[in-house]
């Protein structure tokens, strides 16, 4: 049936509309009409979504949620192995992105099958184009731990962290992870709650920490996709960061040279920190 140029199978990943039937792409469209396999999260909205696609699904449909992932690998591996294309689909968005797939792709690479991927919705890449907020860089962290002490313990973790933080939430648990955020990392730290993204009642709240944590005690429902600005620097007293430099040229680097690395990683300037080094000197100067 549905094999590559080489004869050889593969795994193909596939993203899937996140709401708006519209968002799929024409070779998700052809995927699910030509593969041999679809392994599917829920095998039932696979088929309705193939359905209001107009696509007839002529390969074998398995099921392949968290609970069934490890039993189904092997059988699968022998699919692509013999030639067959498998398609993996989850409920909404890219496959492996806290979604089943993680474990099937790393099973692929083991045994040196090819792995393909057809890009599609994310919510993760949504919510950061929509959060108004800086994403030039950024780090995913799936879910938040369920415990409020584990919680507050990962909220810390993100302190200092300078990237902006992609994470999905539970609706119920939203007001409660907001409220530990503002005791953690502060009531003036931004960020942006994305709900029902690409559906009809999307909604996308920004603010400060504060501002969110107020609002979503009134209860935020559907699915929940949370942006929290970077940290930003701390600037600190140059006067406390002569020893570093002091150090750097007792291993033989120039004082500009240690002045630049020291005042970089401290975000405080570079000149005032080469004026306190000389100040120093002086001062310890009989």
């Amino acid at each position: 049936m549905a094999q590559d140029s080489a004869g050889t199978g593969r795994l193909v990943l596939a993203a899937t509309p996140m709401g708006d039937i519209g968002d799929a792409s024409q070779r998700l469209r052809d995927a699910l009409g030509s593969a041999d396999v679809v392994a599917a999260e829920d095998t039932r909205r696979t088929r309705s979504l193939a359905k209001a696609l107009g696509v007839e699904i002529t390969g074998r449909v398995v099921s392949f949620y968290d609970h069934v992932e490890a039993a189904r690998i092997p059988a699968l591996l022998a699919d692509i192995a013999a030639g067959h294309t498998v398609l993996l689909v989850t409920d909404a968005g890219m496959p492996s992105v806290s979604d089943p797939g993680y474990r099937l792709v790393a099973a692929c690479v083991a045994d040196e099958l090819p792995v393909t991927c057809l890009p599609g919705p994310s919510a993760v890449t949504t919510a950061l184009a929509l959060s108004g907020l800086p994403v030039e860089r950024f780090c995913f962290d799936g879910f938040p731990p369920r415990k409020g002490g584990q919680r507050r313990e990962w909220l810390r973790a993100l302190a200092t962290e300078p990237r902006a933080c992609v994470f999905f939430e539970a609706p119920h648990r939203l007001a409660d992870c907001l409220a530990d955020a503002v005791e953690v990392l502060g009531p003036d730290r931004r960020a942006a709650v994305c709900r029902e993204l690409t559906k009809t009642y999307e909604e996308v709240k920004r603010g400060t920490l504060a501002e969110l944590a107020a609002w979503a005690v009134e209860g935020a429902r559907g699915e929940i996709t949370v942006v929290l600005e970077g940290a930003q620097p701390i600037s600190a007293d140059p006067a406390d960061l002569v020893d570093q430099v002091q150090a750097l040229i007792d291993d033989g680097m120039r004082l500009k040279d240690a002045c630049a690395r020291i005042a970089a990683a401290h975000n405080t300037s570079r000149r005032e920190l080469y004026d306190a080094v000389l100040a120093a000197r002086r001062t310890e100067t009989p």
